[in-house]
């Protein structure tokens, strides 16, 4: 099996550069025949060998939209469909869900088998390449720097090495989160207790993946974390964005959480908070709604300092909270699925942003679509379990991203941030809020009073900046 490096050496004696989606499919298909014929196929002027150059590789979408409102429509996600955790029973079906899911996956690429057979048998097996999927028990580094990895399938349990050495799957296996699931080809050792790792592989979205394309006119506006009753909400910014509003020819607001600051989310708040009632933040935000556009969709979700449980998936806002919310306003849960003229638009707060930029090298919050590739290629917006993201775990993973969007949204983070990855725009909003005493405290710079706009013709981004 070719490694990352050596294709790229090759690729560069036949004096091209290589995309980095075209190596791993290249290692995937273990054929190294397909260097010469990608290359033989490239124009003479061609400065990087991307996916599209592939033989026989075509875009395809993933499948025919079928719109049961052709302006709006929650898929997944309509208010009063998170229903409730029932006992440890429901984290069973919650762990097999998403491993059935994010397997099944997996194996649209490569051929694996059970665990439990490298078990059984590991004489039969022993020097052979083998290919297991199985989702992350532990992880840990052992004393001379490899990466020790504890695999579980329905069938059993087997540990993985990741060399230090091996440069194409260790950086990679320096990223592996708990409970993500994996594919793994190795070989297995002389008494079958280790497999040594050769290649890693994630659900990941399909290299000829294609978004799908309104066919009319539509612009959707992008925002998150408005953050209403803190005494750092920037209420002129918020100003000027309405009146931007009023002139624009966007037909869609989509606010990914943090609607209010909330009461008691964190200790101090109360200093910090203009508007002291939960209830009456949310009638101070459902005033700033009615004051928009009533031509305008609005989708509003919550996040983690709303009137919600914290627990993933969050319900929407109760209609306690919500009574003086404008007609044209759908409230969702998070995350949720939306289906705006034929354009799925993904929604979540991101409040898992905080695990993943903690467990994963180099990773930073001034960098979310770096957060929203890795979401993306775990097809998981929230990996580990029992962290800082609570997750409420159901009989179903509501977590896995399945089906694909053509737009991720999330917020949290109260960075700006744009991302494409294999065809899904990626967008984190920033905030309405500028920095709080939190931030001071932890060096993070927020960028607010930013508002993206998305035509829904094109998938193109626009960021306006109102601040």
């Amino acid at each position: 099996m070719l490694a990352n490096g050596e294709i790229v050496r090759r690729f560069l004696e036949l004096k091209h550069q290589v995309h980095p989606d075209v190596v791993s499919y290249i290692r995937e298909q273990n054929d190294p025949s397909l260097i010469d014929r990608i290359a033989a196929g490239v124009p003479d002027d061609t400065l990087v060998i991307s996916a599209e150059h592939i033989p026989g590789l075509k875009k395809v979408r993933d499948g025919t939209r079928f719109l049961v409102d052709p302006e709006l429509e929650v898929i997944v996600g309509s208010a009063g469909t998170t229903g409730s955790v029932t006992g440890h029973e429901d984290a069973v079906h919650y762990f097999r869900d998403r491993y059935n899911n994010l397997s099944s996956m997996i194996r649209s690429r490569m051929t694996a088998m059970p665990i439990e057979a490298l078990a059984k048998s590991p004489h039969r097996y022993r020097d052979e390449e083998c290919t297991i999927i199985g989702m992350v028990a532990d992880t840990r580094t052992t004393a001379r720097g490899h990466r020790l990895v504890e695999l579980e399938d329905p069938t059993g349990t087997i540990r993985v090495l990741f060399n230090k050495g091996r440069d194409d799957s260790f950086a990679e296996a320096e990223r592996i989160l708990p409970d993500e699931v994996l594919g793994v080809k190795g070989k297995l050792s002389n008494d079958g207790g280790l497999l040594f790792a050769d290649q890693l592989s994630r659900p990941d979205i399909p290299i000829n993946h294609a978004p799908f394309r309104s066919d009319r006119p539509g612009k959707a506006v992008l925002i998150s974390d408005v953050h209403v009753g803190s005494n750092t909400f920037l209420e002129e910014a918020w100003n000027r964005f309405a009146d931007w509003l009023q002139d624009s020819d966007a037909a869609y607001l989509l606010i990914a959480g943090d609607l209010v600051d909330g009461i008691g989310i964190y200790p101090g708040q109360e200093n910090e908070l203009t508007i002291k009632n939960i209830y009456e933040q949310y009638d101070v935000f459902a005033e700033m709604l009615r004051d928009l556009p009533s031509r305008i969709r609005i989708v509003a979700a919550p996040g983690n300092h709303d009137v919600v449980r914290m627990a993933e998936p969050q319900p929407a806002i109760p209609p306690e909270f919500t009574e003086k919310f404008p007609e044209n306003c759908t409230l969702v849960e998070n995350p949720c699925l939306l289906n705006l003229q034929g354009v799925r638009v993904l929604m979540y707060h991101g409040r898992s942003f905080d695990d993943m930029i903690g467990l994963i090298p180099g990773a930073s919050y001034e960098r979310p679509g770096e957060i929203m590739d890795e979401m993306l290629k775990r097809r998981l917006l929230a990996s580990p379990y029992g962290m800082r993201t609570p997750i409420a775990a159901m009989k179903t993973d509501r977590l896995v991203i399945d089906p694909l969007p053509e737009i991720l949204l999330t917020g949290h983070v109260h960075i700006c941030g744009v991302t494409r990855y294999r065809g899904v725009l990626g967008v984190n909003s920033g905030t309405w809020q500028s920095q709080t005493s939190f931030q001071k405290q932890m060096n993070i710079h927020p960028t607010p009073a930013r508002a993206f706009v998305v035509d829904l013709q094109t998938l193109q981004p626009e960021v306006m900046d109102f601040s």
